[in-house]
């Protein structure tokens, strides 16, 4: 279920800061550093082309990469990056160094199947979902796409939690001091309206 790992070339920059990655973008390449694995920080520079697909791809922050430093191939995980607000160009991004003993921290993207076998769905519930991204501690080698959540039999009211989630093995949430919720079936807007209603009868409303 993990994405498929993929392979960029890069070059290294000699020098750093503002003016360094100006000239870099001008050239038509990303600024990025790879740093971690208890050694020191390396600039590099990406091709502009590569790094646009593989963020607009879908999966970046959660798929391992090999980086070709001028011959030498370097294991990263992407950590972070930074668009241009208005043209949504990739202004620069940060690698961790990982290998195969590495665990990391990554925000999972959540996937809902089996709406059409919700009983609280096809009765005109919403599908409230309260985190659209879970943040867990996996390997580096063994992070999951996404997590999947099973709609099937869920009715009005119902509330999913993390730990009704099958996790692949060596994933654990971040957060382990709450079973947390993940989504709620929220009753539709017209029954939502009609119970404060009858509500406000029983309280002698008029």
């Amino acid at each position: 279920m993990s994405q498929q790992a993929y392979e960029l070339k890069a070059e290294a920059r000699e020098r750093v800061g503002k003016g360094s990655a100006r000239d870099v973008r001008r050239n038509g390449k990303v600024p990025a550093v790879i740093y971690g694995g208890k050694q020191p920080p390396i600039a590099i520079a990406l091709s502009y082309k590569d790094v646009y697909m593989k963020i607009h791809g879908g999966g970046f922050l959660t798929t391992v990469a090999t980086i070709d430093v001028n011959g030498e191939k370097i294991q990263v995980l992407p950590k972070d990056f930074q668009l241009d607000p208005i043209k949504d160009f990739p202004m620069h991004v940060d690698f961790l160094r990982v290998d195969r003993d590495s665990v990391v921290t990554v925000e999972v993207p959540v996937h809902f199947v089996n709406e059409e076998k919700s009983p609280g769905l096809k009765r005109g519930g919403v599908l409230n979902i309260v985190r659209h991204e879970v943040e867990f501690i996996c390997p580096a080698n063994a992070i999951p796409e996404f997590i999947t959540v099973d709609l099937t039999g869920t009715d009005l009211g119902d509330s999913i939690h993390i730990s009704a989630v099958k996790l692949p093995e060596g994933v654990k949430p971040t957060i382990t001091d709450r079973d947390f919720t993940i989504a709620t079936i929220a009753a539709p807007a017209g029954l939502r309206s009609e119970g404060a209603e009858d509500a406000e009868t029983a309280e002698g409303g008029e």
